[in-house]
C-alpha cells in the first residue's frame, strides 16, 4: 500500500479521503475510468487522462488520487498499479528523437520495455510485440504492422488465445480413432437405420447436430455430437477446452476449442459414418403442436447426407433440379417438417421477437487481405434448424433444476426510454408501456411500414442486456421462454459440454458425481460467460483490422454510409460494395440511421480506427 495515501489504525488500513482503489475502464480514445471500489456507497466513475494513466490498462486494480477540479467531472491519477488484469500486452514499435519507444496497441501509451535500445533497433519498425505487463520482457515478436498476417496474430495474443494444443491433449484427443464400431456400445439406442442428415454452412467441417423427423408420428429426432464420450473431465483435454471456451471462427480458419482430432473427426456427424449421439426424441401433438414428451438417451446415428443451407432451400422452395438419388428418402420427411417447424416457429413468436439482422461475412485471399465482403440473411433453411435446436435447448433445460442455463433478462425500463427517444429522432413515434413484448411489437410494425426494420431491430437489440450463462434459471426474454439452456453445439461450446454431463448424471441416477460438477457452478458460468464475450472481440477485432488495411488504400474515396450512432461519438457503418466497417466520422450534424457518403481520410492501423468526413447526404 502507497504509505501516503492511508493510515493504519488497529488491524486495517484506512485510505486517505483524497485516494480511491478502483478498477480501470480504457476508452478506445485512451480515456481511463475509475470505478471504484467503496462498500455501501454509489461513486461516479472518475476521468483518467491518458498522461495520468500511468501504464494502467483496462480491468487492472490501481490505487488513485483525485485531482482537484473545480467544474467538470471529477477526475484522478493512477499512484500504483495494484493487480495487472492481464500478464500480457500487445505494443508495437516506433522511432522518435532516435528512440525506440513501444506503443500500446489500443491506447498509443508508451509502455517500457527491458530491453536495450541496441536490440530494440535491430527490430524492423513497426514491429508488434507481446510483452510481460510486469517485467516489461519482450515474450514474442508477433510480425510487423507491413505484413496483413499479424492480424490474426494480434487478435488472438490480445486475449491470450492459442491455436495449438499442447501435446498430451492432442495425444489424449487422437486415441479415441476415427471411427466408431457400434457393437461396442451394446447399451446405447441404435438408431443408424433412420435417415438423418445435417444443415450447415458449406465451410463447415465440425457437425454438431443432425436431425430425423417421423411424420407419421410427428416425432423430432435432434442428434448431437456426444462429446462427453471423449472427453473427460479434468483430463488434458477438458482443462484446454474450459481455458479457450468457445471456438473462435476467422473468416479463413476456425481456432477450435478441441483439437481437430476430435471436433472435425471422431466427435463430428459427418455423413456415412456411424457416430455416437445424444439425442433428444421429441414427439409433438399433431393438432395443437404442443410437446406431448422429451424423451433423451444415448445413441448411435449414421448421418445419410451433409447438406449446406443453399442446398436445402432449394429444395424447400421447390427446386429439385440438383437432387441425387441418396436425397429421396430425406426429402420425404424433410418438407413435411418444414411445414411442421414453421406452425411452431410462428406459436414462438407469440411470446418472443424475431430480429432481423444481417451477418457480414468477410472474403481474405491467401495473404489474408480483404477482398469481399457477403451479407448473409436468415433463410427459411437457417429458420428450419433454428427452431429444431430451440425445441432441444428447451427439453434440456426442463431437465435440470441447477446446472448451466442461458439467461437473458428484459431491458431495464432507461434503457427502453432511451431507445425511444433515439427512434423519435428519426421519425418513430412510440408511446412507452411497461408491457414490452408488445411495446417492441409496436415499434417493429412500424419500423417496417417505413422500411427501416432491420435498422431498428438492431437498435432494439442494442437497447437489450447481454445473455449470460447462470446456474439457475431465469428465463430468456428475447425468445420469451420460461427456461433455457444451450444443449446443441458441444464441439464449439464448453457451456454445452458441461451440460451434457450433468444431463447423464441424471440418466444414470448418480448423484454424487452430479453433486462433483456443480461444485464452484457459479464460478464456472461466470468464467464461460466472460469466454464467450472474449472469443466474440477476437473476432470483431479481425474484421475492423481487414477493415482498416482495406480503407488505408482507399484513403480520399468516397463511399456510401449509414449513421448507426450519434451518441458518445458519430460512428457509421459501410453500406457500398465493401459492407460492414466501421467508420468514426469527423461530423457532429447528422442524424441517426441517416444514408450519407463519406470520404475515408485517415486510418490508425494500431487501433484499427477508420475516420471519414461526410460529403453529401443521400435520400433515404
Amino acid at each position: 500500500m502507497h504509505l501516503k495515501a492511508c493510515t493504519y489504525t488497529k488491524d486495517h488500513y484506512k485510505l486517505d479521503s483524497a485516494f480511491r482503489v478502483g478498477k480501470v475502464d480504457v476508452a478506445s480514445s485512451g480515456t481511463g475510468f475509475l470505478e471504484v471500489f467503496e462498500a455501501g456507497l454509489t461513486r461516479k466513475d472518475l476521468m483518467i487522462e491518458p498522461k495520468d494513466l500511468q501504464g494502467a490498462m483496462r480491468g487492472d486494480l490501481v490505487l488513485a488520487k483525485r485531482l482537484p477540479i473545480r467544474k467538470g467531472r471529477p477526475k484522478a491519477k493512477v499512484v500504483y498499479i495494484l493487480k495487472r488484469a492481464s500478464g500480457v500486452a500487445i505494443v508495437y514499435t516506433k522511432t522518435i528523437q532516435k528512440q525506440v519507444v513501444a506503443l500500446h496497441l489500443k491506447t498509443g501509451l508508451a509502455f517500457p520495455l527491458a530491453a536495450s535500445q541496441k536490440s530494440l533497433k535491430q527490430l524492423p519498425e513497426a514491429s508488434v510485440l507481446k510483452i510481460d505487463t510486469l517485467t516489461g520482457t519482450i515474450l514474442e515478436v508477433l510480425g510487423v504492422f507491413s505484413d496483413p498476417t499479424v492480424d490474426e496474430k494480434i487478435c488472438l495474443a490480445s486475449h491470450n488465445k492459442t491455436e495449438f494444443f499442447s501435446p498430451e491433449a492432442e495425444a489424449e484427443s487422437k486415441a479415441h480413432g476415427t471411427a466408431v464400431d457400434k457393437s461396442l456400445y451394446p447399451e446405447r439406442v441404435d438408431i443408424t437405420h433412420l435417415p438423418f442428415c445435417t444443415i450447415d454452412p458449406p465451410d463447415a467441417k465440425d457437425f454438431d447436430d443432425a436431425i430425423y423427423f417421423d411424420q407419421e408420428n410427428c416425432v423430432l429426432y435432434v442428434a448431437i455430437a456426444d462429446v462427453s464420450e471423449y472427453v473427460f473431465p479434468f483430463g488434458s483435454t477438458d482443462k484446454e477446452a474450459k481455458e479457450r471456451g468457445f471456438s473462435i471462427y476467422f473468416p479463413h480458419k476456425s481456432i477450435p476449442m478441441l483439437p481437430r482430432s476430435l471436433s472435425e473427426n471422431i466427435c463430428s456427424l459427418k455423413p456415412n459414418e456411424d457416430r455416437l449421439a445424444f439425442c433428444f426424441k421429441i414427439t409433438l401433438d399433431k393438432t395443437s403442436l404442443h410437446v406431448k414428451s422429451e424423451d433423451l438417451f444415448n445413441g448411435i446415428i449414421h448421418s445419410k447426407r451433409r447438406f449446406t443451407y443453399d442446398e436445402v432451400d432449394r429444395f424447400l422452395a421447390g427446386d429439385f433440379s440438383h437432387q441425387i438419388p441418396e436425397d429421396e428418402p430425406i426429402l420425404e420427411w424433410l418438407l413435411p417438417l418444414k411445414e411442421t417447424i414453421f406452425k411452431v416457429r410462428k406459436k414462438r413468436l407469440y411470446d418472443g421477437f424475431e430480429f432481423r439482422s444481417n451477418d457480414t461475412r468477410m472474403e481474405v485471399d491467401a495473404q489474408q487481405n480483404l477482398v469481399a465482403t457477403h451479407i448473409e440473411s436468415e433463410t427459411p433453411s437457417h429458420s428450419l434448424i433454428e427452431d429444431c435446436m430451440l425445441l432441444a435447448n428447451q427439453a434440456a433445460a426442463k431437465r435440470i433444476q441447477k446446472g448451466i442455463f442461458r439467461n437473458h433478462e428484459a431491458p431495464s425500463f432507461e434503457r427502453v426510454e432511451e431507445l425511444l427517444v433515439d427512434l423519435e429522432t428519426i421519425g418513430l413515434h412510440v408511446s412507452f408501456s411497461p408491457d414490452l413484448p408488445k411495446l417492441i411489437g409496436i415499434i417493429q410494425k412500424q419500423a417496417g411500414a417505413l422500411g427501416m426494420r432491420e435498422d431498428v431491430d438492431k437498435l432494439i437489440i442494442k437497447s437489450q442486456k447481454r445473455a449470460l450463462y447462470e446456474s439457475e434459471s431465469k428465463g430468456h426474454f428475447g425468445l420469451g421462454f420460461e427456461t433455457y439452456t444451450h444443449f446443441t453445439s458441444p464441439i464449439r461450446r464448453y457451456s454445452d459440454l458441461l451440460l451434457h454431463r450433468l444431463l447423464k448424471t441424471e440418466l444414470s441416477h448418480d448423484e454424487k458425481l452430479r453433486r462433483y460438477l456443480l461444485t464452484d457452478i457459479d464460478t464456472v458460468c461466470e468464467r464461460v460467460s466472460e469466454l464467450e464475450r472474449e472469443s466474440d472481440k477476437v473476432a470483431w477485432e479481425y474484421m475492423d483490422r481487414k477493415f482498416a488495411r482495406w480503407a488505408a488504400t482507399h484513403l480520399r474515396e468516397t463511399f456510401k454510409a449509414i449513421i448507426t450512432d450519434v451518441n458518445k461519438a458519430v460512428i457509421a457503418r459501410l453500406d457500398d460494395t465493401i459492407q460492414g466497417a466501421r467508420l468514426f466520422i469527423m461530423d457532429d450534424d447528422v442524424e441517426l440511421l441517416e444514408r450519407v457518403e463519406v470520404m475515408l481520410v485517415e486510418v490508425d492501423l494500431p487501433s484499427a480506427r477508420i475516420y471519414a468526413r461526410v460529403t453529401k447526404r443521400l435520400d433515404p
